[in-house]
């Protein structure tokens, strides 16, 4: 145990001490605000494999951003936590009959509301539909407006052929499923995932 007489620093040395170290710390604090990854969360419903392959494009596409950190994960998977440490979320959903996968939205309807936590994230969207104006962009303005009910920062992709999210058909000539996602929409996803991302890191600085 110190006493007073050995203790090596009288009261001025203290203070002095006290605010150096009070300094620090805060400068510390701001440093690792301002390097903290944001993280991107992809989150997804499949049943074929179909959106789980645009998922992992768009991840991917994310992924080639530096300075962030991408979460990909079923929805089954993501937890709140998943929402509430995520500085961007994108949703990817099959079509099913103009709207999204009852199971989307059994889980957008649990994201915590009260006092708004998902407020100025970054919200985005992609789907896949079994045919050609089969849905796609209303499935993907559903979920979209959904996000704004939230406060969320809604974007689509980088280009006007991709203006609500990313798309992809599978089920109508010349995108048959067994043929598998057909390039252009791999690339439709990764434009929208790396979109994201992108702005994820800018309004992180």
């Amino acid at each position: 145990m110190l006493s007073a007489c050995n203790f090596p620093f009288n009261i001025k040395t203290m203070n002095s001490f006290r605010r150096l170290f009070i300094f620090s710390s805060l400068l510390l604090g701001l440093f690792a605000t301002a390097t903290a990854q944001p993280v991107v969360l992809v989150t997804y419903h499949s049943k074929t494999g179909n959106t789980q392959g645009m998922a992992e494009a768009v991840a991917l596409g994310a992924a080639q951003v530096e300075g962030v950190k991408v979460v990909l994960k079923s929805i089954d998977e993501t937890t709140t936590e998943d929402l509430l440490e995520a500085a961007a979320i994108i949703v990817g959903s099959p079509v099913y009959n103009a709207n999204v996968a009852p199971e989307v939205q059994a889980f957008i309807s649990s994201w915590p509301f009260e006092d708004a936590p998902l407020k100025n994230k970054i919200g985005a969207a992609f789907v896949t539909a079994g045919g050609i104006s089969a849905g796609e962009e209303l499935t993907q303005m559903n979920m979209l407006q959904s996000m704004l009910i939230f406060g969320m920062i809604v974007v689509g992709g980088p280009e006007w052929t991709a203006p609500f999210g990313a798309s992809a058909i599978v089920g109508e000539p010349p995108f048959l499923e067994e043929a598998g996602i057909a390039p252009q929409f791999f690339k439709k996803g990764e434009g929208l995932g790396r979109r994201v991302a992108e702005l994820a890191v800018r309004m992180n600085q």
